[in-house]
């Protein structure tokens, strides 16, 4: 099954994560299709938190990809936040 799921970067104590469409039954931070944004919880002043592109992201959503519980929350902020 294809997700849309969050993998990790960054360094210690430092978290980033990058969208990734992927399949489930690879590793998290492992091979994926395609990256369609990302988000930085740690994110200070000018900084960009999230980034996600839309137009992707409803792509993979309509071929059927589903989205874990972090990344269906993250897309509906920033749904909110381009509206």
């Amino acid at each position: 099954m294809v997700t849309i799921r969050l993998a990790r970067g960054g360094s210690k104590k430092r978290p980033f994560y990058h969208l990734t469409v992927t399949n489930s039954r690879n590793a998290r931070d492992g091979r994926f299709v395609e990256r369609i944004g990302f988000f930085n919880p740690v994110a200070t002043g000018a900084e960009v938190r999230l980034s996600v592109d839309h137009e992707r992201a409803s792509y993979w959503l309509s071929q059927g990809a589903q989205p874990s519980e972090r990344v269906a929350q993250l897309l509906k902020e920033a749904g909110k936040a381009a509206a």
